[in-house]
């Protein structure tokens, strides 16, 4: 089974692409377990919590793993979850960092910050400049990482073309 993760910056249409190339390819996808999680947390959240969303992630993402036949997609991964802890507290949970090196995706899609910023009670970074900063980010991480990622532009139909041409071409490799 290949896994695909959609991966990047605040507001740039992850969910969405995740969603749409699932139903293109009739196959489960795995949603963001932090959203939920910080949407039932009544306070901000700390440290600590990063360790269980990451826990969270992967029994989604394990669970999931089981409804899918060829593919399964999944709208981010632990890769998140270090940035956001390095940034907003400049260190990572060990247990994190042994995680994302011990489990493997097939692709990388790097949703582009080119499209207009969507505000929700869950963003921290609407700002342009800090959108930047988030993208050169993830870009230097895949990149650092020796992953296999395509960067995703444009429309949300162009980005599902895009994301299904990548697919493909991975395919025939």
């Amino acid at each position: 089974m290949d896994k695909v993760v959609i991966i990047g910056p605040e507001s740039t249409g992850k969910s969405t692409l995740s969603q749409d190339l699932a139903a293109h390819y009739s196959e489960p996808w795995v949603p963001e377990f932090a959203r939920d999680y910080l949407l039932e947390l009544d306070r901000p959240y700390r440290f600590e919590d990063l360790l269980e969303m990451a826990r969270g992630q992967i029994q989604l993402e394990n669970k999931q793993s089981r409804e899918a036949r060829e593919m399964l997609f999944c709208d981010t991964d632990l890769r998140v979850i270090k940035i956001w802890s390095e940034h907003k507290y400049g260190r990572t949970h060990p247990w994190i960092d042994q995680q994302i090196q011990k489990r493997k995706y097939d692709l990388y899609l790097l949703t582009d910050i080119d499209i207009p910023w969507q505000d929700d009670p869950l963003r921290e970074h609407p700002d342009p400049d800090m959108r930047k900063y988030f993208m050169q980010l993830y870009e230097q991480v895949l990149v650092s990482s020796g992953v296999t990622w395509e960067k995703i532009s444009g429309s949300p139909e162009d980005r599902l073309k895009a994301g299904i041409a990548a697919i493909e071409a991975r395919k025939k490799e």
